[in-house]
Formats: C-alpha cells, structure tokens, sequence
C-alpha cells in the first residue's frame, strides 16, 4: 500500500505538495473517556498535520475484509477533536484481489460519513490486483490507474477550492 501511496504523490498537479504523515501504529488504543485536549502527546502529534492540512488522503490495504485496526484506531481519535470535519478527503484503497478494497473503502466511508468528513466521490479509488499495476522499482506502470489517480487529484483540488471559496 505504502509503494502505491507513493506513486499517487508522483502524480500530484504542479504547484500542489503533500505531507505524508508517519504510520498511526504507535498511538494507544483509542480511550472515549479521555478529553480531547488531554490526549496523549502521540495523539496530538498524529492530531496536528491532520488539522493543518488542506485536504487528506486516506490510503488503506484491505485486510479481512475491512480496514487495518490500526488505521480504525487512529480515526477514532480524531472524532471528538473534530480534525475532519468538512475537510475534502480521499481515498485510495487496494487488494491483491480485483476487487480492489471495495470492503475497506465502504467501511472508511462509514466511518468517515459519522465524523462529517467531506468525502470526495471522484477521488474514491480502488485498485485491484495492484502488484501487477507496480514495478519492481514501485513506478506505476498501468496508465489507466495513473489516469484515474490523476483524475482523483484534479477532484481534490477541486474540492479544496469549493471549500476555500465558503
């Protein structure tokens, strides 16, 4: 997922940048009682780029069907902080399997419907039988999922502007 997540960025529109944000696996299991500003230091660390980012990209393996614990863990902190709401979010979901994460993306849908985030529709890809779209070096080398992961970029500017433009 990580390989794919970075021929994504490769593909980024001129003038746009991006931050990719460490791995959620070191936050604590997620703690409903604790104030959002008393959270761990771990918590408003992962809390941060989040809030100071103008759009999100959500990048997730399917595993057993779903999404990883880990990532659903890091997204039940940011639900009483609020670091999501009315942001444009996208999301890239892939599988060994044709089906290219549709179980993952629909969880995160979920999930990320409750929290008020702005999903971007257009910029909701799954990629399937995604070792076959990459090359030993990481490069993408399927120009129709290049195209579509374009495609999902231009959508989030857009967005990112309509959101702007309020």
């Amino acid at each position: 997922m990580t390989t794919l997540m970075h021929a994504a960025l490769g593909l980024l529109p001129p003038g746009s940048e991006a931050v990719v944000h460490a791995s959620p696996a070191g936050l604590p299991y997620f703690d409903p009682g604790v104030d959002p500003d008393d959270a761990p230091a771990a918590v408003q660390a992962w809390r941060a780029p989040v809030a100071a980012a103008d759009a999100v990209l959500i990048a997730s393996p399917e595993y057993a069907h779903g999404m990883p614990g880990v990532l659903k863990n890091a997204l039940e902190w940011l639900v009483g902080s609020g670091e999501l709401a009315g942001k444009p979010v996208a999301l890239l979901t892939a599988s060994p399997y044709p089906t290219g994460g549709d179980r993952a993306r629909a969880w995160l849908t979920e999930t990320l419907t409750v929290m008020s985030a702005a999903l971007v529709p257009e910029a909701s890809l799954g990629v399937g039988m995604v070792r076959s779209r990459l090359g030993p070096d990481g490069a993408l080398t399927d120009p129709a999922t290049a195209e579509a992961l374009r495609g999902a970029w231009a959508a989030v500017e857009r967005a990112v502007q309509a959101t702007a433009d309020r």
